[in-house]
């Protein structure tokens, strides 16, 4: 089916200004979200394009009360490492306009967390290594879709990286050829969260046409 140049035009109008209006939360509220919701668009991620279709990735839900304080636990420990001894007084600036600290309360108040990992090798049925290629690449576009689909259905997110985040593995039970990618928060905002006043790029600042 062919959509007139005008109609599909207008699509994307819409569609861009539903997508800016994504936002990163971090003060959520414990509204319930079933977790069917949360599966059906970790599938949508899983339907990602990926390197030789080896689809490098590994969802995990957290609900469980105790798992997202110890994960809260682990990750604070390894801020209050960088906040004294790792920050540039650059990085530090960059951050100031997000008002951000060494607690990370979000982890335990959040509904659900979604740790994603790379895997960096995986193994044949009969159990022979098989090497993934641009696995990080893979991973990065499957969290975009995810990040998408969730926003879509009103649900907010919060991308949150500390470095290093190999207690994860630990904590979740997770294999050696995993690794973290990043920790999704994941719930419907608060209504007293304060949002930052920031911006984005201007689409000139971003493209180029040749």
């Amino acid at each position: 089916m062919v959509i007139e140049k005008n109609d599909i035009i207008k699509k994307s109008e819409e569609l861009l200004s539903f997508m800016k209006k994504r936002r990163t939360i971090r003060l959520f509220d414990k509204t319930n979200i079933p977790i069917e919701v949360i599966e059906n668009c970790i599938a949508i991620a899983g339907t990602a394009p990926s390197g030789a279709n080896l689809q490098p990735w590994t969802f995990v839900i957290i609900k469980d009360k105790e798992t997202k304080k110890k994960i809260m636990q682990e990750a604070e420990k390894v801020e209050e490492e960088f906040y004294a001894h790792k920050i540039s007084d650059e990085w530090r600036e960059c951050l100031k306009p997000l008002n951000l600290d060494v607690r990370k309360p979000f982890l335990e108040q959040a509904p659900y967390l979604i740790c994603i990992f790379t895997q960096i090798y995986g193994k044949d049925k009969q159990g022979k290594r098989i090497n993934h290629r641009y696995p990080f690449e893979s991973v990065g576009i499957a969290t975009g879709f995810l990040i998408s689909a969730l926003h879509h259905l009103g649900i907010a997110t919060l991308t949150y990286t500390p470095t290093p985040m190999d207690f994860l593995n630990k904590v979740l039970g997770r294999p050696e050829n995993e690794r973290p990618f990043l920790i999704l928060v994941v719930g419907y905002p608060s209504s007293k969260y304060d949002l930052p006043h920031i911006s984005k790029k201007d689409l000139n600042d971003i493209l180029i046409k040749i």
